[in-house]
C-alpha cells in the first residue's frame, strides 16, 4: 500500500486550521492535528469520520500547546520515528490578545502573544525543517497584516514578527528547500474575527471550508 501524504497542522481545532485538516483528510492525506483544545480536536475527528474515508486519509490527534517546546520536540521525533518525513506543515496557531490601546496594554497578554505567535514559531521551524526536507515538503504560513493598526498592538506586532521569521526562512530555502509559502486568507466568520469585529455582518465573509479549499489548491503539492 502506498504511504499516505502526511501533514502537520499546528492549530487545528477550529476555524481555518480545522477546515484545512478536514479538506486534507478528504483528499487522502493523513493529518497530525495539534491544538490545546481537546474538545475541538475530538469534534474535528468526528467530522472527519463522517466522511467515510477509505484507507490512509484520517487524523492523528495531538492535544498539546505549541509553546511547550519539550512536547513539540517529542511530537516531531515521533513523526520521524513513525513516518520519517512530512509533506506539509501548516501553522495557523495564534494567540489573539484582546484589542486595547497601547496605553492600556496588558503585560500578560503581550507575553502570551510573544510566546505563541513568535517564540513558538521560532522554536518549531528548526524542529520541522528536517522532516520537510526528508519529504521534499512545504510549509504554509497564514498572514494577517494588522501591524500598526490602532488597538492591534500585541496581536499585530507579534503576528508581523511571526511572518518576518517565515519570510527569512523562505528566502534562505529557495534553492535548498523546503518550500515556504505565505498566503493571506480571505476574511472568514471565525471566532477570532468575531473578537475583532463584533456585530459585523458576517454574510459576505468566506466560509473557512471554501477558503481552505482555495489555499490548498494554490499549493504545489
Amino acid at each position: 500500500m502506498t504511504a499516505p501524504r502526511l501533514a502537520l497542522i499546528t492549530g487545528a481545532s477550529r476555524g481555518l486550521g480545522a477546515a484545512l485538516a478536514e479538506q486534507l483528510a478528504a483528499r487522502g492525506w493523513h493529518v497530525v492535528a495539534v491544538a490545546r483544545t481537546v474538545g475541538g480536536l475530538e469534534e474535528l475527528d468526528d467530522r472527519v469520520k463522517t466522511l467515510g474515508l477509505p484507507g490512509a486519509g484520517g487524523l492523528t490527534l495531538a492535544p498539546m500547546d505549541v509553546t511547550n517546546e519539550d512536547a513539540m520536540r517529542h511530537l516531531c521525533r515521533s513523526i520521524h520515528d513513525r513516518w520519517g518525513k512530512l509533506d506539509l506543515w501548516i501553522h495557523p496557531a495564534i494567540h489573539v490578545a484582546p484589542l486595547a490601546p497601547m496605553g492600556s496594554l496588558d503585560a500578560r497578554d503581550l507575553e502570551k502573544s510573544i510566546a505563541t505567535n513568535l517564540r513558538a514559531t521560532g522554536a518549531l521551524i528548526p524542529m520541522v525543517e528536517p522532516l520537510l526536507k526528508a519529504g521534499k515538503g512545504a510549509a504554509l504560513f497564514l498572514d494577517d497584516p494588522r501591524g500598526g493598526e490602532k488597538f492591534f498592538g500585541a496581536y499585530g506586532a507579534t503576528k508581523a514578527a511571526q511572518i518576518a521569521l517565515a519570510r527569512s526562512w523562505q528566502a534562505e530555502t529557495v534553492k535548498i528547500g523546503p518550500r515556504v509559502l505565505i498566503e493571506t486568507p480571505a476574511p472568514m466568520p471565525t471566532a477570532t474575527r468575531a473578537r475583532f469585529f463584533p456585530g459585523e455582518d458576517r454574510s459576505p465573509l468566506t466560509h473557512p471550508r471554501d477558503e481552505a479549499r482555495r489555499l490548498l489548491d494554490l499549493l504545489p503539492l
